[in-house]
């Protein structure tokens, strides 16, 4: 899996991005090889917003994008929420072909 990380109002050094490679390890091995993952890092200037830090992350798989966005205090804290809720997106759609793939076999074909 290719992973781009690019940084909106943040400086995106080697740390963030090994650090992004670490959280998002478990999804690559889930994914083909082919797909593609944006992970945008923004900082947001706005004094009246409590969470500032956001990762908006967004795989792009055969025939389905799958999109999060998480933001809190801290970056690395959003980078982990993020993680999460891709894994957890990537799982379901996992089971969803893997059922669809099962059900299709298991039916009795017309001759």
């Amino acid at each position: 899996m290719r992973i781009s990380v690019k940084g909106r109002n943040v400086t995106v050094g080697d740390e963030l991005r090994e650090r992004v490679d670490k959280k998002f390890a478990k999804v690559s091995r889930q994914v083909s090889s082919l797909a593609e993952m944006e992970v945008e890092l923004i900082e947001e200037r706005n004094p009246s917003i409590a969470d500032k830090q956001i990762a908006e992350v967004t795989l792009h798989l055969k025939g389905v994008t799958l999109r999060a966005r998480e933001a809190s205090g801290d970056m690395v804290h959003s980078i982990n929420l993020a993680a999460e809720d891709l894994a957890r997106q990537v799982k379901r759609h996992r089971d969803k072909r893997r059922k669809r793939r099962e059900a299709h076999q298991a039916s009795p074909r017309a001759v």
